[in-house]
């Protein structure tokens, strides 16, 4: 009889680094608490002294507006607030020697009072032409420049205030419920000397972003100061019960193809390609499955070959045409 043709298969190699024994994300470091600061009133920016990473202290002047029209409006009310003050100082006189009835008085008395609540007001806009710093901190944004016309409220500088961090990441619909706020995690800050820092998931969005389609959540760490700048870029992982510090697995971890499983029983086995490209059918220990494909604790090894689709179609010492898969990546995350 005719040798029989060798049958064509995907194949891929096993990667290799080792799987983290949880996913890890890429995210940025920020402050946990940044503030937009902007002018109570309207008007024109004439002056601002800081600019993007600045670094400033509570009560700082920051940027003016100008201040003519603001000047002249408390002007006015302060010769007003004079005028009636004058005027209850002499009906109080005239009141006491009997030429003047109590409800005149009382008039005055009213009038003295509305005078100098809009001084108050009047001086107070006054002094919200010039934009300060509530907090200690580093302006993290500047969303105005001078000459610009700007409105009450309208924000002018982003403030990060200094103290607690936090790295920002987005966890993708597949591991939302699987994350919940306390849950332990460590940051390793890439621009630093990749130590772990210990943190928590603080904050999870309930609701996804709509273009992204991931939850963006907030893992607060501790660090020394000086050690970690805000926009800094982080990979964040969340620690799995019993599971030791360190970005790393100790035991080491294979992502492969779902295709790749072969399902015997309640064994689950690989097609493994030896040299002479016939397969074999192994053993593995599957620790998870996942959109991604199925997490391989045991019985692989780095640079082997095994089949990654068309499983079941194959023989035991069956010899193959060996096609490389077109992603045939190193299987690992």
């Amino acid at each position: 009889m005719p040798a029989r043709e060798a049958r064509p298969a995907l194949t891929q190699l096993v990667g290799g680094q080792a799987l983290a024994s949880s996913p890890v994300y890429s995210g940025e470091i920020h402050a946990r608490h940044e503030t937009n600061l902007s002018f109570r009133v309207a008007g024109k920016i004439v002056a601002r002294w800081v600019d993007a990473g600045a670094r400033v202290k509570a009560g700082q002047a920051l940027a003016r507006l100008d201040a003519a029209d603001a000047g002249l409006q408390a002007n006015a009310a302060e010769a007003q607030f004079q005028q009636a003050e004058a005027e209850v100082k002499r009906f109080r006189e005239l009141h006491h020697q009997g030429f003047v009835s109590q409800s005149a008085l009382d008039a005055k008395e009213t009038a003295f009072k509305a005078a100098a609540a809009q001084a108050g007001l009047t001086r107070n806009q006054s002094d919200y032409t010039t934009l300060r710093a509530d907090r200690d901190g580093v302006v993290a944004a500047v969303l105005a420049e001078a000459g610009q016309v700007v409105v009450a409220g309208q924000t002018v500088l982003r403030l990060a205030q200094t103290g607690e961090l936090e790295a920002e990441i987005a966890l993708p619909e597949a591991q939302f419920a699987q994350h919940k706020v306390g849950d332990k995690a460590e940051v390793v800050v890439l621009a630093g000397d990749g130590a772990a820092l210990p943190g928590y998931l603080r904050e999870l969005a309930p609701i996804n972003d709509p273009l992204s389609r991931t939850y963006p959540a907030r893992v607060a760490f501790a660090a020394k100061p000086g050690q970690v700048a805000l926009g800094m870029s982080a990979r964040v992982r969340f620690m799995n019960p019993g599971m030791k510090p360190g970005l790393q697995a100790k035991t080491a971890e294979w992502l492969i193809p779902l295709s790749a499983v072969y399902q015997q029983g309640k064994q689950t086995a690989v097609w493994v390609v030896a040299a002479d490209h016939s397969v074999s059918l192994r053993q593995v220990q599957v620790a998870a499955y996942r959109d991604a494909g199925a997490v391989i604790t045991g019985g692989l090894h780095p640079g082997e070959r095994i089949v990654s689709a068309g499983v079941h179609r194959l023989s035991e010492g069956e010899k193959i045409l060996i096609i490389e898969s077109v992603t045939n990546g190193s299987g690992a995350r």
